[in-house]
């Protein structure tokens, strides 16, 4: 009786309305996690704070918004749908598209605001508008035809963008185009980032504005010493076969040169990036007073990273420091020249954790802004009139972001001032001036909250508070929510392993739950925060499994010691780690251990087959989605710089690195999965590993998406195949 009457409180407590999540729902709209804004900026004059936001009806095409800082009114700016109707997307903006993750998304997906502050640039499928925020149903169409990469020049003058292949500026004063350059055309390219510097080290632009729209520096290079990687996008009506330049582990790279050009008569001037020609051109940026450029340039094996400026006029160079390493050197976007005082902040890992120096124009370091048993994630602002600079970092907890203010003259460095108080995960997007920010913050039972604070973190106004009220998206599934909890193991050198894990839906210590392993596993990559997380890991738990995601050496955001291990055999460490963290759920009185599946995607995918390989004894199924499965099919950067070499110089490195030397070990059931137009882990890795497969003799399930890129990104697709993934982990774990 006492156990009826309980069962009667409990349900009595749930409200009428509460539901559990579905597949189905988490991919319609509205947005489940709330309407969201993507690329927050606050205008130049400080007046506006702009964003994207997805449609009522669908989340996926965005719409530019507006809060007016004065009459606290918040609006939609410019109707994506009004502007272009019907987008078609050119083959290179897609391409872009897939490169920035954006490849799902429709609408406006940039835009950059005029010095002014009146006026914004929109480019929307290939065409490029000039808004008048005061009157913005009149935008100007200043530029169509497959523009990429558009921008307002510093002081306001120029347009800029590339367009098949070639550099172009429009003086707004005059309206007259010129075309910078003429010879891109077949392998030659002006103003743009090659794949593997789009891809892997975060270029997002190949050409760089002076500040005073004197001059503009941009990447040149040749893709004719790339091997063309002949691939099959197979669709659902038709078979394209695409000739890819596609730069696979020990292959040539293109060759880069770096211009400088005026863009008022055209002039032109070629910068010598030294003997070595193999090398990478990783960034390129000028000093405040416009008459220097700054280039920094990487070594092919990535140990060395040479910072040199160079006199604009005379082209005369001079290095300013050099960053070495054992390992590899990482690529930032922290070096910020300072206005009011010849030095510029850097940042280096030198000392094992990534913080922030200070060097005159000479590059003579002059002192540390930070130091510590903590590390920057990234400079968000530097107010000189202030003396401050702001940052992000987790220093006060590894699975946390907050923002943090430093002194500008290292009076504060081992102690900076935390500015975001709520324990979680915090974006900030600073004015130039550095007076206001928006912060972006969410926890595990907090979806993204948005607010525009000042530099000391006090409130002005909220911009999307995303109340989990009776009128929010999720509210009706909110009594079915399942806490997140958070702990760390010890490694079995003793390195420390976060783990986040949501136990099951209607939880009883006394019952043994089958385990969803979400693994990626992969550098460059941080699993385990304190953010609002996924909804489809909250639908796992509530189908009735213990979900659980463990951050192995060489994720991200933290220390070098952390990270390094895994350099010269990729998997090996990484493994260990995972298995560590299965072992240690073994051990949990509430945890079937034969009943361990695991679920990863593109290195996470790699990451199932080495476990399934390495661990079919204690892992009972894995689903695999856009595998690398031979790290000679990869590209360069990013694979030479963790295994250490090439094939050729270091062929064994690959081959255990790779997941074909383990195969004998893959004995539990395998969901392989891949997109079919995949131009990034192409589809060859999945089709070697079928081959090898049945050549074993073993059985297994494949599923594939004609068409599909790298994400399987389209609604249908990403439904589609979260479908696949639960009903094989059900298939396999749920009790017969």
């Amino acid at each position: 009786m006492r156990l009826i009457l309980a069962l009667v409180a409990a349900l009595a407590a749930v409200p009428a309305s509460a539901e559990r999540l579905t597949l189905d729902r988490i991919y319609a709209d509205p947005a489940l996690s709330g309407p969201g804004v993507r690329n927050v900026r606050v205008s130049p004059d400080g007046e506006r704070v702009t964003f994207l936001r997805g449609r009522a009806d669908n989340q996926f095409q965005l719409d530019l918004w507006e809060y007016n800082m004065k009459d606290k009114t918040m609006h939609r700016l410019v109707d994506s749908k009004k502007l272009v109707p019907t987008e078609n997307l050119s083959l290179e903006e897609k391409a872009r598209r897939e490169r920035a993750r954006t490849a799902s998304l429709s609408g406006i997906i940039s835009y950059s605001w005029a010095p002014s502050g009146k006026q914004i640039l929109v480019p929307i499928a290939g065409d490029l508008y000039l808004v008048d925020v005061n009157n913005p149903d009149n935008a100007r169409k200043v530029a169509s035809g497959n523009v990429g990469d558009p921008k307002i020049s510093p002081k306001g003058r120029y347009v800029s963008f590339v367009r098949d292949q070639n550099l172009v500026v429009i003086d707004l004063s005059t309206g007259k185009e010129r075309q910078l350059t003429t010879d891109g055309k077949g392998t030659i390219h002006n103003g743009e980032a090659e794949f593997v510097a789009q891809e892997e080290m975060g270029q997002r632009t190949g050409y760089y504005w002076a500040p005073d729209d004197s001059a503009i520096a941009y990447k040149r290079y040749d893709e004719a010493p790339v091997p063309v990687a002949r691939r099959f996008e197979i669709f659902a009506d038709r078979t394209e076969v695409i000739d890819q330049r596609y730069p696979a582990a020990g292959d040539p790279n293109v060759l880069v040169d770096l211009m400088i050009v005026d863009p008022a008569s055209g002039a032109q001037k070629k910068v010598d990036l030294g003997a070595e020609k193999d090398i990478y051109l990783v960034r390129a940026d000028w000093s405040a007073d416009g008459k220097t450029l700054v280039y920094q340039r990487q070594s092919r094996d990535q140990k060395r990273l040479d910072l040199i400026a160079v006199d604009a006029a005379s082209l005369a160079q001079r290095p300013l420091l050099t960053e070495t390493s054992k390992t590899w050197v990482s690529i930032h976007d922290d070096l910020k020249f300072l206005k009011n005082r010849p030095a510029f902040i850097w940042a280096s890992e030198r000392t094992g954790r990534n913080h922030l120096y200070l060097f005159d124009l000479n590059g003579k370091e002059l002192y540390p802004l930070t130091k510590g048993d903590w590390g920057v994630d990234e400079i968000l602002a530097v107010d000189e009139d202030a003396g401050k600079v702001y940052i992000g970092s987790n220093k006060d907890a590894v699975i946390d972001k907050q923002t943090y203010a430093l002194n500008l003259d290292g009076s504060n460095a081992d102690k900076p001032v935390r500015i975001t108080k709520t324990d979680g995960m915090h974006s900030s997007a600073f004015a130039r001036n550095g007076k206001i920010f928006v912060d972006t913050f969410s926890d595990p039972k907090t979806p993204p909250q948005v607010s525009i604070r000042n530099a000391d973190g006090s409130m002005v106004e909220w911009l999307e508070h995303n109340e989990l009220n009776k009128d929010h998206p999720y509210a009706k599934y909110m009594a079915n929510h399942l806490p997140t909890e958070f702990g760390n193991i010890k490694a079995h050198d003793g390195q420390t392993l976060y783990y986040s894990m949501i136990k099951p839906a209607n939880f009883n210590p006394a019952k043994r739950y089958p385990v969803f392993l979400f693994v990626y596993g992969g550098p460059h990559s941080q699993q385990v925060t304190r953010g609002w997380g996924s909804l489809f890991k909250q639908y796992m738990a509530q189908q009735g499994f213990v979900v659980f995601t463990l951050d192995n050496r060489g994720s991200s955001r933290r220390e070098r010691a952390f990270t390094d291990v895994i350099y010269g055999e990729l998997g090996k460490h990484e493994v260990e780690d995972q298995l560590t963290g299965v072992d240690w759920l073994a051990k949990q009185k509430f945890v079937d251990p034969k009943r361990v599946g695991v679920f990863g995607w593109s290195y996470g995918g790699y990451m199932t087959l080495r476990l399934l390989e390495a661990g079919s004894d204690k892992i009972a199924m894995g689903v695999s989605v856009a595998p690398v499965t031979d790290w000679s099919l990869y590209d360069t950067h990013y694979t030479e710089q963790f295994v250490g070499a090439t094939p050729k110089s270091n062929p064994e490195a690959y081959k255990q690195s790779g997941v074909f030397a383990h195969l004998d070990g893959l004995k539990s059931p395998l969901l392989l999965v891949h997109g079919m137009a995949d131009d990034n882990v192409l589809f060859t890795n999945s089709t070697r590993l079928i081959d090898a497969l049945v050549n074993r003799n073993v059985r297994f399930e494949l599923m594939t998406y004609p068409g599909a890129k790298h994400g399987i990104s389209s609604r249908a697709g990403q439904r589609h195949v979260y479908g696949m993934i639960e009903a094989f982990f059900k298939k396999n774990l749920e009790p017969k």
